[in-house]
């Protein structure tokens, strides 16, 4: 189990609290999709994923960038128990959508920058150590399934 402490906490609220989940997912979503391209594989039946600018205009790709982050939000609101709480995701992807979960991790690199950029200075090296804490349990629970 992973111990948070209060300050962690705090900063990780503060994070979701500032969120434009439409515009952010969107955005690290288009920027995982366009930077690391072999992952376009598991959107086929989003249409035309030809080049950067077809993918950031596509709404599908934008309504599951909110989706994930959604989905985000159930281990905020379960950070004691992420793992049991992504429990049926992690079988989801890994059984049904056959997902690489090295994929989560880089998802999540492409929401720190998406957050990083988002949040300017304000993001401090404090501020990215517990975000990239509560992302890696986060990946680490998605990918409990291939172990």
């Amino acid at each position: 189990m992973v111990k948070w402490t209060d300050e962690e906490r705090t900063i990780i609220n503060g994070i979701f609290s500032t969120l434009d989940y439409e515009d952010i997912g969107k955005r690290a979503l288009c920027r995982c999709l366009i930077v690391y391209p072999w992952t376009q594989r598991y959107f086929g039946a989003f249409g035309n994923l030809y080049n950067a600018e077809t993918i950031m205009c596509n709404p599908l790709i934008a309504a599951h960038g909110t989706k994930i982050l959604h989905g985000l939000d159930r281990a905020l609101k379960n950070m004691d128990d992420i793992k049991n709480t992504y429990a049926e995701l992690s079988v989801l992807h890994s059984d049904t959508l056959h997902v690489d979960p090295d994929n989560f991790r880089l998802f999540s690199d492409c929401l720190t920058v998406v957050i990083a950029a988002k949040l300017g200075n304000a993001f401090t090296v404090e501020t990215q150590v517990a975000w990239q804490k509560f992302l890696a349990v986060v990946v680490s629970a998605l990918g409990r399934q291939y172990h």
